[in-house]
């Protein structure tokens, strides 16, 4: 991972007189995003999108503060317990996510040591916090001496994975939390996916299932073919449920909670006659921006509750990716693993359930559905998968053949599972869950 933006030089001060913090919006957003995950459980995005820092930032320090955050919350169990034994009491939380963010350029961004504790010192000077000044120089100059000394002997992998998450994913299999955990300890790269014809940009490795790759840090719209539609973003493990669906040309299909459309693309360069459905009005307008650059004629982009919204005539195929804990985006998104927490499950399943029920009624005798999750969690999959049977969908199991690229991502059942822990000589995935199903 690149170092954050260099510390900002101090002013020559006057004699006597200390100079005051200067300006440093990628610390400073940081520090915003850190509080609002670790004290208030918002997503670092809404955490961001409340950063009055943020606002007023150029592109790259918001960029730069994004990359430093999650950072920090990839490695928040590690940074918490190298800090313990330098803390006589609990400081404040904010506070604690000063140090965080200062261990965290220390031990993983190869900041030099000078800049690392000096912005931690000014931005808790500039945050009000001045009282802790003394103690966050006292205990980073400590880390810093020590170096990678601190990390020995300490699991990382398991430190970085709160218990209720780690226990959950032990049904997967044997080693297989330990394997996610590796997965998500690093920033994930960039996938795309190619409009059929598009010439891959260049600097990418194209993978089994067709994505192409490129280093963890590129910008997608400095790659040749994005501003005329040749592809979009897309993690490849993401392709996967879209792909399964089989859908062929000309036939009517919706894609329910569809934002931010890369699944929706999927279905539509098919030459299927796409419904894009989803009710978040902000998501919405993502969805509408990709399908323009895409120029896909064939979506219809409806803003409306996926769980009441008919279609005019029954649908041949639906695709319904439906909210979820996400707790299989945490290479990307490592704030959900702070933020979820199991009592979310209930909730997110009785919406899952209502979802299902509305889209076999959608459906037209021999109709196909897939149903998926980006979550890693049991009753979000295999659960819901068995309840989508107990309303009466018929299991549609997919074939080795279908899977042949990712064989150990097909379940005993038929049913599809990736997790970080897969591809990690490649750069690891997303982790879904996949069910087809057919309306009898």
């Amino acid at each position: 991972m690149n170092t954050p933006a260099r510390a900002p030089r101090s002013p020559k001060r006057g004699k006597g007189r200390p100079a005051p913090p200067q300006p440093d919006p990628t610390r400073d957003i940081a520090f915003d995003i850190l509080c609002g995950v670790v004290e208030h459980r918002r997503m670092l995005e809404n955490s961001l999108s409340r950063s009055a820092e943020a606002h007023k930032a150029e592109p790259r320090d918001r960029a730069a503060a994004h990359r430093l955050a999650a950072a920090t919350l990839r490695h928040m169990g590690t940074l918490r317990t190298v800090l313990e034994p330098f803390l006589r009491k609990e400081p404040p939380e904010p506070v604690r996510v000063a140090l965080m963010i200062g261990c965290a350029q220390l031990l993983f961004l190869e900041t030099p040591p000078h800049a690392a504790v000096g912005t931690t010192v000014s931005l808790l000077r500039r945050r009000k916090l001045a009282p802790f000044a003394g103690l966050a120089n006292a205990v980073l100059r400590k880390v810093a001496a020590e170096g990678q000394n601190v990390l020995e002997g300490l699991d990382q992998a398991r430190l970085n994975i709160p218990a209720w998450l780690w226990s959950s994913w032990s049904v997967l299999g044997r080693g297989v939390p330990r394997a996610i955990a590796e997965g998500i300890s690093h920033e994930a790269p960039l996938d795309i996916t190619l409009r059929p014809g598009a010439t891959a940009p260049e600097g990418g490795s194209v993978l089994p299932n067709g994505s192409v790759r490129y280093p963890a840090g590129t910008r997608v719209a400095d790659l040749a073919g994005y501003e005329e539609g040749a592809f979009w973003v897309q993690d490849a493990a993401a392709t996967l449920p879209a792909r399964l669906l089989n859908v062929k040309e000309g036939e009517k299909v919706a894609d329910l909670c569809a934002a931010p459309g890369g699944k929706t693309a999927q279905l539509a360069v098919t030459g299927a006659q796409v419904a894009a459905i989803e009710n978040n009005p902000n998501r919405m307008a993502r969805l509408k921006e990709n399908m323009a650059r895409l120029g896909l004629g064939n979506v219809a982009t409806l803003q409306a509750d996926a769980g009441t919204w008919q279609p005019d005539a029954p649908l041949d195929a639906i695709l319904l990716d439906a909210p979820c804990s996400a707790t299989g985006t945490a290479r990307r998104h490592p704030d959900v693993l702070w933020v979820k927490r199991p009592r979310d499950l209930t909730t997110l399943t009785a919406g899952q359930d209502r979802l299902l029920e509305a889209a076999k009624n959608m459906l037209r005798p021999g109709g196909r559905l897939v149903y998926a999750v980006c979550s890693l969690q049991q009753e979000e999959g295999p659960d819901r998968a068995r309840a989508a049977e107990a309303m009466g969908l018929v299991p549609d199991p997919f074939t080795p053949e279908e899977l042949a690229f990712l064989p150990e991502a097909r379940t005993p059942e038929g049913w599809l599972r990736t997790h970080p822990g897969m591809w990690a000589d490649k750069g690891s995935m997303d982790g879904f869950f996949a069910a087809r199903f057919i309306r009898p």
